[in-house]
């Protein structure tokens, strides 16, 4: 894949499959929510009309929703494996975050909107007497078996990837480039608190006979699955508006970019994540001035190429040779940071979190 730049073309070490195994463990990941939340919605529904529950009824809407979810995903992570064509010359990797965002509509809209009118319905004595409530029991039990074993592999592939990344877990669920991951486990553990809200609502209704308490467990259930949604929906706007890549390796990179030997100064740098483990770098550097045009080429040829080998997630990279006392340029700069980069400490090296291009 080729990087070019206002000083010439500056090739990129091919990627390689770096992304293909992460790939391929989010897809079993999904595959496995989705077979479990199939079964799932088929034994919660049967339940919901068995028992009268507005609590089983609002969490056989909800496995319906997470098994659409999951279909969604798959279709996200095949469409965003295609390569770069001259259509879309930094690929397809953002296909991702288009379907996830999709996931946490559906969420809001199947799940959290069809909860909330059966707690209200119960709520308001629109549904009848709870029976056979030992059937939920059974079927809840159930899925909280099934539901872990999918929560317990989506836990251990996010802890995985955070340990890659360096992260904590917290941290990499919030700042993720890959969202399918992070989907699977906010939804497995939105479906484990979902069901002991349903199970404690059943429950209680049997105790008290009054249907007050399915009604409450299944509005509690919709405040769950919108907090979710809400969760997930800022994650993927992030990154579809465009989102600064990581700031620990935007630092590292602009530490590279200084300690080059023909840089005399990094004016510029803006990142920007295009896709899963997919980074673009745009850098304007005062090069040197005794450079001859030939060494300043071969030099733009020779940083992006140590640039790709160091971080192999970065994708492309521009580099542009400007004046650092260009007044235009520094204005730019400036508005964008709030300082100019060759004048800030070097603890600050790439710029701060408003460096998104």
């Amino acid at each position: 894949m080729d990087t070019r730049s206002e000083g010439g073309t500056a090739p990129v070490p091919p990627r390689g499959e770096e992304a293909s195994g992460g790939d391929g463990e989010s897809r079993l990941t999904v595959i496995v929510a989705l077979l479990a939340n199939l079964g799932i919605a088929v034994a919660k529904a049967v339940a919901a009309v068995i028992t009268g529950s507005a609590a089983m009824a609002a969490e056989a809407a909800h496995s319906v929703a997470d098994s659409c979810n999951e279909v969604l995903l798959l279709q996200g992570l095949r469409l965003s494996a295609r390569p770069a064509d001259r259509r879309h010359p930094f690929g397809y990797g953002k296909e991702r975050y288009f379907w996830s965002l999709l996931v946490a509509v559906t969420i809001f809209g199947m799940g959290a909107l069809f909860a909330f009118l059966q707690g209200f319905e119960a709520l308001t004595g629109g549904r009848g007497e709870q029976e056979d409530p030992l059937v939920a029991y059974v079927v809840l039990l159930v899925a909280m078996a099934l539901e872990t074993v999918s929560w317990v592999r989506a836990l251990r592939d996010a802890g995985r990837a955070a340990r890659e990344h360096r992260q904590r877990l917290l941290d990499y669920v919030r700042h993720t480039d890959d969202p399918p991951s992070v989907v699977v486990l906010l939804e497995d553990s939105a479906a484990l608190v979902g069901l002991l809200l349903a199970l404690g609502g059943i429950g209680l209704h049997q105790l008290t006979g009054s249907a007050v308490w399915d009604g409450i467990a299944s509005l509690l259930i919709g405040v769950v699955l919108t907090l979710v949604a809400l969760a997930l929906g800022r994650i993927n706007r992030n990154l579809l508006i465009g989102s600064q890549a990581d700031p620990r390796l935007v630092r590292a990179i602009g530490g590279r970019l200084r300690d080059a030997p023909e840089v005399e100064a990094l004016v510029d740098l803006v990142t920007m994540t295009t896709g899963h483990d997919k980074v673009l770098v745009c850098a304007r550097l005062d090069f040197r001035d005794t450079l001859s045009s030939a060494e300043l080429e071969r030099a733009c040829v020779r940083i992006a190429e140590e640039l790709g080998r160091e971080h192999p997630e970065v994708d492309e990279v521009f580099l542009e040779p400007v004046p650092r006392d260009d007044p235009a340029i520094r204005a730019h700069v400036l508005a964008r940071y709030g300082w100019n980069l060759d004048d800030r400490p070097a603890d600050r090296d790439g710029g701060g979190r408003g460096a998104a291009g």
